[in-house]
């Protein structure tokens, strides 16, 4: 375990080299505190172990220079039976102590992730528009496994080799101390093949991670649906299996410059294992000669050398193994401290028996471009994530990337005010990327606004509990998402405890009760990821059915009716009109059925209300609003959207 471990260390290590504070610490035994007796019987059975350990080649000794040459029988069965008996206890400790290490590290684990995913939802929309969902995987997994292997393998480790190193010098210095002080001479040769051998290896592997995350990349781009079908569009098949081609051979060379690295290392190492073991039982086999020990002791002697060998070594690894593990303690405590942006005020009221009457006040919208409050930027080597060119194999630094963070136009919103009566039917129009998407998502507070007030029925929303003003706000925003399940538990979402014919009652409002029911499972369907085995005007009456099944008192429609067909949009308008009777519905418009049953519309150009009014006094104002009207809305008898 030794070697092998100890070269594996040294291929996978990092060169980050984090901060180790006495804060870290503290908070890091924070998390396994709960677990401190189990850690407590851990140390108790490590401590058994190695005694037991200890006691093998004693007995070896006394058999070799007691039992066999005294020919007693009985000594040598008892010593038989000894032997047999030690690994056999040896075993069941390392059985119980495994369970116990995998009950605090599976413990601390589901702990990190609970804390973890629990912050997460805690966050606004900003932060997932702006960080990669593969870096909060990594987060959630990578890092939350090796903050538990800080706990139940490093720092295990590290005492278990401790101890062993202790214990082991220990009974050699009792055995021989002059052969002791060779043993541990030879430990600094360790240490210098090491240095010289193990950053080559930790480059060639490096480089080998990186080739085959850049080709995992590319098979993952050009394998699935979209990338196959572009692929045969333009008939690039032998273009990529070319292309693919040279990425597997790099892998291919990498690896076997691994392999014989590797083995180069472990020939040096072994080297340095035999050189030691020869002085010992050179000068212990002159020392036998000349009457100094017995055989016995010799040959005890020998199997704590490779005891102790191992133990160093692994010992000298322990400042980078620890180290590393100490960066993922790191990068999850760097989620869980995230400030929230959303917050929720201790004395928030519960907004009850709700009106419907919106008012935005002055409100301004400023996208942030910095990356406070977002999550630190992390390399992983041989991580898909980190790709940026997939085709080319551009990497990161050469100076084409753009920010991530960076809008087209900074403030999204500025000096929006209006009222909408309780009732009242509410159109955005503009042209895109106006605003109209921004000043919905103020409305559940996916946002907050950089500046003036949201009020409904009065209550500025900074003042209400989220859960009482998601309760009465349904929305369908532009993209309608769809979770990997059943109709049924899609629907669900709305209401956790809908029954089947309140679940039917809403989708026969939205008109896709008929389309489920021809299903061969009915509502027990598999929508697919995303909902990909429905078409866009499916998925969005789907999503309509699920905000009727909420029954809330304001409504805001992004889009709603854009993926549908002249006859099904026929049928959802119809739906909509009962849908809207007496709530507050804010419509971003994209036909003219839409516009004409406004009360009021606000034309959005920039970021700014430019004009308002009903569609009549609009079209004779002859602004903004006639363009759009003259050119889109009223295109195809009002068929054509935006």
């Amino acid at each position: 375990m030794g070697l092998h471990g100890g070269m594996r260390r040294i291929i996978d290590s990092t060169d980050e080299k984090p901060k180790i504070t006495r804060t870290l610490l503290k908070r890091v035994l924070y998390y396994a505190r709960p677990y401190r007796w189990l850690m407590v019987g851990m140390l108790v059975l490590i401590l058994a172990s190695t005694g037991l350990g200890l006691l093998s080649p004693l007995i070896m000794r006394d058999l070799i220079d007691h039992a066999i040459p005294a020919g007693d029988i009985n000594r040598l069965i008892l010593l038989a039976l000894a032997m047999l008996a030690i690994p056999t206890l040896n075993g069941g400790i390392h059985v119980i102590q495994r369970r116990v290490n995998s009950r605090v590290g599976e413990g601390v684990i589901c702990d990190l992730r609970l804390a973890l995913y629990a912050g997460l939802q805690r966050m606004s929309l900003r932060f997932f528009t702006n960080t990669k969902v593969g870096e909060l995987m990594s987060r959630l997994n990578n890092d939350v496994v090796g903050a538990q292997n800080a706990i139940s393998s490093t720092i295990v480790g590290i005492i278990t080799n401790f101890i062993q190193a202790a214990a082991v010098l220990a009974v050699m210095l009792t055995l021989e101390w002059r052969l002791t002080m060779i043993s541990v001479i030879i430990m600094p040769l360790f240490i210098l093949a090491a240095r010289a051998l193990g950053y080559r290896l930790r480059e060639i592997a490096r480089n080998q991670m990186e080739a085959n995350a850049q080709m995992n990349a590319m098979m993952s781009e050009t394998l699935n649906i979209g990338g196959a079908l572009l692929v045969k569009l333009f008939g690039r098949q032998q273009v990529e299996v070319d292309r693919f081609g040279k990425r597997a051979e790099q892998v291919r060379d990498l690896g076997v410059k691994r392999a014989f690295t590797g083995s180069v290392f472990m020939m040096i190492i072994g080297l340095i294992s035999a050189v030691g073991s020869a002085l010992v039982y050179g000068l212990g086999g002159y020392f036998v000669i000349q009457g100094a020990f017995t055989i016995g002791t010799i040959v005890a002697f020998g199997a704590y050398l490779g005891s102790l060998y191992g133990a160093l070594q692994s010992l000298s690894n322990a400042p980078v193994e620890f180290a590393t593990s100490m960066v993922s303690f790191e990068r999850v405590f760097e989620v869980i401290d995230l400030p929230v942006e959303i917050e929720e005020k201790s004395d928030a009221a519960v907004l009850k028996d709700v009106r419907g009457e919106i008012c935005f006040e002055d409100v301004s919208f400023y996208y942030e471009d910095g990356d406070e409050n977002l999550l630190s930027d992390v390399h992983r080597y041989g991580s898909v994530d980190n790709i940026t060119a997939v085709l080319s194999g551009t990497k990161r630094g050469s100076g084409d990337e753009t920010d991530q963070h960076s809008q087209a136009r900074s403030i999204a919103l500025d000096g929006i005010s209006f009222q909408a009566d309780p009732g009242q039917l509410v159109a955005l129009v503009g042209p895109s990327g106006a605003g109209k998407t921004t000043m919905t998502y103020l409305i559940p507070r996916l946002y907050d606004p950089s500046s003036g007030t949201i009020r409904i029925d009065g209550y500025d929303l900074r003042e209400v509990t989220l859960e009482s003003l998601s309760n009465q706000i349904g929305m369908v925003t532009q993209e309608t998402y769809l979770f990997h399940d059943t109709i049924r538990i899609n629907l669900q979402y709305a209401r956790l405890d809908a029954t089947q014919p309140e679940l039917e009652a809403a989708c026969r409002i939205a008109n896709i009760h008929g389309f489920i029911a021809d299903l061969p499972d009915g509502y027990d369907t598999i929508v697919g990821e995303r909902g990909y085995r429905l078409s866009g005007g499916e998925k969005q009456r789907i999503a309509l059915a699920r905000v009727i099944l909420k029954d809330p008192r304001i409504l805001v429609l992004d889009e709603a009716t854009s993926s549908l067909d002249s006859e099904s949009e026929a049928l959802i308008q119809e739906a909509l009109e009962k849908v809207m009777a007496d709530r507050t519905s804010i419509v971003i418009a994209h036909r003219l059925s839409t516009i004409l049953a406004a009360d009021l519309i606000l034309v959005i150009d920039r970021g700014r209300i430019v004009e308002r009014g009903t569609h009549d006094s609009l079209v004779k104002l002859g602004g903004l609003y006639t363009i759009l009207y003259n050119t889109q809305f009223n295109k195809a008898n009002g068929q054509a959207g935006i």
